[in-house]
């Protein structure tokens, strides 16, 4: 608990490491590498870790628990964002310029759109600590495929053998993938697809946590937010 603290105290009040609350959660801390929609790491994001409210750390704890049990974890994609790291979306978006590998999370129109169809935010929940982009791993399967910037992978509405790997279940699309079969109750994915986005929003929802109808990657925890804060996500030490 000491040492707990002591993380905790180079954070501002309220906010923790959820490595510090259940290191048995997983974390891919997307805007934190390269493997992401802009392709870099995002301003801000100093480290790959997950950093939430205490609150929101003590459900996501909650939920595991239950998870476990099934031979499941949750798979944390992002937490608190940084407002700095969601200008810097912004800028991206307007740049005029779009990859090959940037336009695999949105197939179907232009990056310039993404904000008009409220795929991305210029006010995030995420930069209260009180937002959340996570998914579910089957603990028995296999998930050692990792990331290659090298490859060219598949668009995000592809196959799941197409689509760079996440090492995690089927859930018809890629995180962060901008396109009407991201939305949850999307009918144009299969019935297995289905169930396991059910089974991750029944499971948040038991806790009070509220999925966003265009992600299904995306949660909520309502009155857990507040003012948007800036601070750079650093190592725990």
């Amino acid at each position: 608990m000491a040492s707990a603290s002591a993380h905790a105290q180079k954070l501002p009040a309220g906010f923790v490491y959820l490595r510090d609350i259940d290191p048995t959660i997983i974390q891919d801390i997307r805007y934190a590498g390269s493997n992401n929609f802009v392709g870099r790491p995002l301003r801000g994001y100093q480290a790959a870790e997950c950093v939430v409210k205490r609150e929101v750390g003590a459900l996501l704890k909650s939920v595991q628990e239950e998870l476990a049990l099934q031979s499941l974890s949750l798979k944390m994609f992002d937490c608190y964002r940084p407002v700095r790291a969601v200008a810097d979306m912004v800028t991206w978006s307007r740049d005029g310029r779009e990859t090959p590998a940037q336009k695999r999370y949105n197939p179907s129109f232009s990056k310039v759109d993404l904000f008009r169809l409220g795929y991305i935010a210029e006010r995030s929940g995420h930069s209260t600590g009180a937002a959340l982009d996570l998914t579910l791993v089957d603990l028995k399967a296999d998930n050692s495929a990792t990331f290659d910037s090298s490859k060219d992978y598949g668009d995000c509405i592809a196959n799941v053998n197409l689509r760079a790997p996440e090492g995690s279940v089927d859930m018809g699309t890629g995180y962060d993938c901008s396109d009407v079969r991201s939305h949850t109750s999307a009918k144009s994915i299969t019935a297995d697809q289905r169930r396991w986005r059910q089974k991750l929003v029944l499971v948040m929802a038991r806790r009070g946590f509220v999925n966003y109808s265009k992600e299904w990657w995306h949660f909520s925890l309502p009155g857990a937010g507040g003012q948007a804060y800036d601070f750079p996500i650093t190592p725990r030490k």
